[in-house]
């Protein structure tokens, strides 16, 4: 690899931006908007960035595994601190990791509406019946 490859290497890093880290490495900023990828796509240079990725993961301490767990407390979590927005979002990335959501489907999901009087409980059980009619979906697609 060459210097300026591995200083690439090292300027993806900062952002994942390839043309900004072609421009910053020292290519033209006429050609870094189509270098930058084209480089990403030279075996010895996504190897490095493979390798770097890595590097940052471990010094991080974040797995796939504690991005799974915080999604899952957040889709959970009730009270102070909560909105419903995040746990819908929560509840979909989940979904969307464990394939729940086909990539060119629709789905079409009525919610019971809830009053002033309706507890978590409720809200939960609907929450649980609303995912085990969206996997029932899911296994009759496949």
């Amino acid at each position: 690899m060459t210097p300026k490859q591995q200083r690439f290497v090292e300027e993806y890093m900062v952002d994942l931006n390839a043309c900004a880290a072609a421009k910053r490495a020292g290519y033209s900023e006429r050609t870094a908007e189509w270098i930058g990828p084209q480089l990403l796509g030279k075996n010895h240079v996504k190897e490095a960035v493979q390798m770097g990725l890595e590097e940052k993961k471990i010094k991080s301490g974040i797995s796939a595994e504690y991005v799974l767990e915080r999604l899952k407390y957040e889709a959970e979590l009730e009270g102070e601190g909560a909105t419903h927005a995040a746990r819908v979002r929560a509840l979909e990335l989940l979904g969307k990791h464990i394939g729940l959501f086909p990539a060119n489907s629709r789905l079409e999901v009525s919610l019971p509406s809830f009053d002033a009087e309706s507890t978590p409980e409720d809200r939960s059980i609907a929450r649980r019946l609303i995912l085990e009619e969206v996997r029932e979906l899911r296994s009759d697609n496949e």
